[in-house]
């Protein structure tokens, strides 16, 4: 089979290396990819986004199926364009992609199936937003509706916060903000796979949001994840199947949107049980990279399935018993103004048993690895528990020479007190 990997992160580079090891491969190619996934793939200089050339690349290589990476290449619509091409695709049409590349839409559409989520408000002003936010109790949770990277969520416990928050989203012209009800508990990631018919779950994991240890600092894309979570047991995993996800993808299809690709649910364990965070239509980032480590099945046939139909056909994967845990190592400055430009000591070779650096926001310069983003490499690492795996990636990250990064160290940190096997 031929290939075709959209998109240049830490996402991508942990897909090409799990596609790479497929022997139904016969050619990879990644557009526009990063320095990291050359090792992988053949690169090609298509953005993402750019919808004509990137079907036009995939006839040029015939590809037998596209993998899309980033929200921002389903809302442009790559997806439709290559299923008008007769390329199959593993990705939502831009209409499915709504349920993450619009929050207004996804909160209406969680209020018409009856999905378990908190209750909300759509504000198209900031005079609504703040009638909004005073029907509500603190803290204040403020979303900006359209894409933001990770980071266009504030949660606040004053209302002036709050309504600031929601007056700095509105600025742009069409703006929306939803204005939520609070929910407490824990959050866990929640991958599905469909085939726009059928479901699958596809493994969960935790993340950490906020840049700084103890879960302080702004939010971020995500500083690092680890699976499996404990939290999240193999009873609220058929909860969250049942009332969360089978309901979504049968909706999706009834309002003529079906859905084919990697539906990722962001789910509050609460004292009530699983409610719906968000959605996002796609794998996230970073829990990809913990995924792709534990997956012991060949990944491509179910992303062909997703793509080209018969997912049922197809028995569950197999995960391994280990745990995983990916650190992401951010630039200074990161979630505001990273630091671009500097020089990356990254040692050729083995950086330990189980440990995997996928790239995120890197580049080329003369022949030198630089950073090139906020979120710069992923140093993951696949142990028998949590607290190995951990101490795997730190000590892989000691290893590397870059002064101007920086990185959480207590990511899993909700988990090294239970057993990472349980659920």
């Amino acid at each position: 089979m031929n290939i075709l990997i959209v998109g240049q992160g830490g996402r991508e580079h942990a897909l090409a290396w799990k596609i790479a090891r497929s022997p139904l491969v016969t050619r990879l190619v990644c557009a526009p990819g990063n320095p990291g996934m050359g090792e992988l793939a053949e690169l090609q200089p298509v953005a993402a986004t750019d919808v004509p050339g990137q079907v036009d690349l995939a006839r040029r290589i015939s590809a037998d199926l596209v993998v899309v990476g980033p929200e921002a290449a389903l809302e442009a619509g790559l997806a439709d364009a290559l299923a008008a091409a007769g390329i199959p695709c593993f990705g939502a049409s831009a209409a499915a992609a709504r349920i993450e590349t619009s929050k207004a839409f996804m909160k209406g559409f969680a209020r018409r199936q009856g999905l378990p989520t908190a209750d909300f408000d759509v504000a198209e002003s900031l005079e609504a937003a703040r009638m909004a936010l005073a029907r509500r109790a603190p803290p204040y949770v403020v979303k900006a509706d359209g894409l933001a990277a990770g980071k266009g969520v504030v949660i606040t416990p004053t209302l002036p916060e709050a309504a600031d928050a929601a007056g700095a989203m509105l600025l742009q012209p069409g703006a929306k903000v939803v204005i939520e009800e609070f929910m407490a508990g824990e959050e866990v990631s929640l991958f599905v796979l469909s085939d726009g018919r059928a479901t699958m779950p596809f493994g969960s994991a935790q993340d950490h949001k906020r840049a700084f240890d103890g879960d302080v600092g702004p939010n971020t894309g995500g500083m690092g994840a680890y699976a499996p979570a404990p939290a999240f047991t193999r009873t609220l995993e058929a909860e969250a199947m049942s009332a969360i996800a089978e309901p979504t993808i049968a909706g999706l299809a009834a309002e003529g949107a079906p859905y084919r690709g990697a539906l990722y649910a962001g789910l509050m364990l609460t004292a009530t049980g699983v409610r719906l965070v968000e959605f996002n239509a796609r794998f996230g980032d970073p829990e990809s990279q913990v995924l792709m480590m534990r997956l012991e099945s060949d990944i491509v046939p179910y992303l062909m399935a997703c793509a080209s139909g018969g997912l049922d056909r197809l028995a569950p994967p197999q995960w391994s018993a280990d745990a995983a845990i990916c650190v992401v190592l951010a630039a200074r400055g990161y979630p505001g103004s990273p630091l671009g430009g500097t020089r990356i000591g990254l040692p050729a070779g083995d950086l330990g048993e189980g440990v995997a650096v996928f790239h995120a926001g890197t580049a080329l310069r003369d022949g030198e690895l630089v950073a090139a983003g906020g979120r710069v490499l992923n140093v993951c690492a696949r142990a028998p528990t949590l607290a190995e795996a951990r101490d795997r990636a730190n000590a892989a990250i000691a290893r590397i020479d870059w002064p101007e990064g920086f990185h959480r160290t207590d990511i899993g940190w909700r988990a090294l007190s239970v057993s990472p096997k349980a659920g």
